[in-house]
């Protein structure tokens, strides 16, 4: 991990109508880090998330992803930006009607001109990067579990060989081993593919196991620490998100944003 930031978001603002989610937000994620985003309901964790990658319109402020302002360019340079991040959605977020491997090729298909069999060859690659086994290739979604479709969206969002992987919720619906498992899958996948990784997440255990540092949404803005820090904030939402039961469980376990840092 690098002091470098991936992602550095100034004076944000985001609102619908009305009702304002985000104001005067600022949130800086170092390159090669994991972060994770968490908040109460309706504090806009998915919507920053859509923000930044560009699917929902900020009101104000400046957002840049790998030192290039995001909506600034003109459309090949808006183009080649989205090629640097991945995303995983909740649920995986697949196509239905395609198989794994053509949901990989998707994005592969719309960003370059490489040939089907180079196309193919690419999308086995990721199927075993997410750890899915070779005969997910010609599955549907709808004949995999919730843990596999996770896993082909996330080698979907891995097709393109990004800088950044966004994910929404990974571990949401997995049983515990499921979600040790998928957590243990994203350190790999940092350590050998250099990822900066955004992670939207209500998982103690995740936070506390692969976390380097946490940004919490409150009061429509961010408070960014590792967790031993923000625990040391007079704030209530902070303190009975992280003190709970729950929350002392998940830090007895440590791991690199808990007891262990």
């Amino acid at each position: 991990m690098t002091e470098e930031n991936a992602i550095e978001v100034r004076g944000l603002r985001t609102q619908f109508g009305s009702h304002v989610v985000h104001d005067d937000l600022d949130l800086a994620v170092r390159k090669g880090e994991i972060i994770g985003v968490v908040g109460g309901s309706g504090t806009g964790k998915s919507v920053l998330m859509r923000t930044i990658i560009g699917l929902n319109r900020a009101a104000a402020g400046e957002i840049k992803v790998l030192g290039q302002v995001a909506g600034a360019g003109d459309a090949e340079a808006e183009r080649s930006l989205r090629r640097r991040w991945g995303v995983l959605f909740q649920d995986g977020a697949l196509f239905s009607s395609l198989t794994v491997q053509e949901n990989i090729e998707a994005p592969l298909k719309e960003h370059t001109k490489i040939s089907p069999a180079l196309r193919a060859a690419a999308s086995a690659l990721k199927v075993g990067l997410a750890g899915l086994p070779p005969d997910a290739c010609a599955k549907y979604p709808s004949e995999l579990s919730g843990g596999m479709r996770k896993r082909a969206g996330l080698a979907r969002a891995l097709a393109l060989d990004p800088e950044i992987l966004f994910l929404d919720e990974p571990t949401a619906g997995l049983d515990p081993i499921g979600a040790a498992n998928f957590d243990n899958l994203i350190l790999e996948l940092r350590r050998a593919l250099g990822l900066t990784v955004v992670m939207i997440t209500h998982d103690l255990d995740s936070l506390h196991a692969i976390c380097d540092r946490v940004a919490v949404l409150i009061d429509k803005r961010t408070r960014v620490d590792t967790i031993p820090a923000l625990m040391q904030i007079d704030h209530p939402w902070i303190q009975e998100y992280f003190g709970g039961p729950r929350g002392r469980a998940a830090l007895n376990a440590g791991g690199p944003g808990g007891a262990a840092k």
